[in-house]
């Protein structure tokens, strides 16, 4: 679903494997694997546990020719868009070119332009993108030293000058990164970027932090963005599970509206008027509910407060109610339920609400 009070910034489209990323097509959101990428079985496992979260683009690290090898492997075994991550070597670039659906360079590390242009031309000849990927802590030198430490100036100049690169080879074919580990700095670098090129942004905080932190990081400098319409797909960067990246992205785009997918819980915070224990019905459906990838709405609200409202607006509601709970089913009252039943009852209404939506219709002539 998207949201009418967002207007997407128009940028130019590219192809990520079968996902186009750019001219207001849906926002993508991605991960990066953390498996050894020499390790071909636990690699497969997890990008397609990635997959089954909602990833739609997975990045692999290829610091090597051995990981190059292994890349070839792993993406014979895997039906999803593989970005492959490239630093310091440009000759694993050309390596893994022929295979990969995208190329991932930074231009602080990557070296001289001759190199930068043997990457274009492989690039070039095998129509594959380039993410073209500028981080705080690894810009060029001589910008170092000019700026004397990052700022959004130093993140868009060292971008600038890989798009002049990119343009004097006639190559149009990317997407540009432009992250920090600072909220400020780098929204300030996106905004100016983004009036700058007309290319597809990928959106991120990079080295956020922990599953907390960096949720809360990640969650406001990549929302302020996207509500202002810049970003085209989306990498949320924890020091925890690669599959809780893809959650916190899709939790993201729902919660603004752009995109939605599984389940989507409306909860009260809870208080001394719950008629039930609202947390951990909460939890104990989110857990129970997570394989559904179908787009569902569900209230859950404690008590008779504010409970009628969100749960008549819900596909499946539940109001809090003494000595029973009331279910609503489509905005009208369906039945009154037990607390103990809540969760098997909601379970499934949700389950037989998605398996009918699947089901062809049955028209009965007379």
């Amino acid at each position: 679903m998207m949201n009418n009070w967002i207007t997407r910034k128009d940028t130019k489209a590219i192809n990520v494997g079968n996902v186009v990323v750019g001219n207001k097509n849906p926002i993508s959101v991605q991960s990066m694997t953390n498996t050894n990428t020499c390790d071909v079985i636990a690699t497969v496992k997890q990008i397609n546990d990635l997959k089954a979260a909602g990833a739609d683009i997975v990045r692999v690290s290829v610091p090597g020719f051995e990981e190059a090898a292994a890349f070839k492997e792993i993406k014979k075994s895997v039906d999803m868009p593989l970005v492959a991550d490239i630093h310091f070597d440009y000759k694993i670039a050309l390596e893994v070119a022929d295979t990969a659906d995208c190329l991932r360079i930074n231009p602080g590390n990557i070296g001289k332009e001759a190199r930068v242009a043997e990457v274009i031309n492989a690039a070039k000849f095998n129509n594959v993108p380039i993410r073209v990927g500028v981080n705080a802590g690894s810009l060029e030198k001589d910008l170092q030293k000019k700026y004397g430490e990052p700022n959004a100036d130093a993140l868009v100049e060292s971008a600038l000058r890989h798009v002049e690169i990119l343009d004097k080879f006639n190559f149009d074919n990317y997407k540009m990164s432009l992250k920090a580990s600072n909220i400020e700095m780098t929204v300030e670098a996106y905004r100016k970027i983004s009036k700058l090129i007309n290319q597809p942004l990928h959106l991120g905080i990079t080295e956020a932090g922990s599953y907390r932190a960096g949720t809360v990081k990640s969650s406001i400098g990549v929302g302020m963005l996207l509500s202002e319409g810049i970003g085209d797909t989306i990498r949320i960067s924890l020091a925890s599970d690669p599959v809780d990246e893809i959650k916190i992205g899709w939790d993201i785009l729902r919660s603004l509206n752009i995109r939605s997918r599984g389940v989507k819980i409306i909860a009260c915070p809870s208080c001394s008027r719950q008629n039930f224990n609202v947390i951990e019905v909460v939890n104990e459906l989110e857990e129970r509910l997570e394989d559904i990838s179908e787009d569902i709405e569900v209230a859950v609200i404690g008590c008779y407060v504010n409970g009628p409202g969100e749960s008549k607006a819900a596909e499946i509601g539940l109001t809090g109610a003494s000595p029973q709970n009331l279910l609503y089913v489509d905005g009208s009252p369906d039945k009154k339920i037990n607390s103990k039943d809540i969760v098997k009852e909601i379970e499934e209404r949700v389950r037989t609400k998605i398996s009918l939506r699947d089901s062809p219709e049955i028209i009965v002539r007379s």
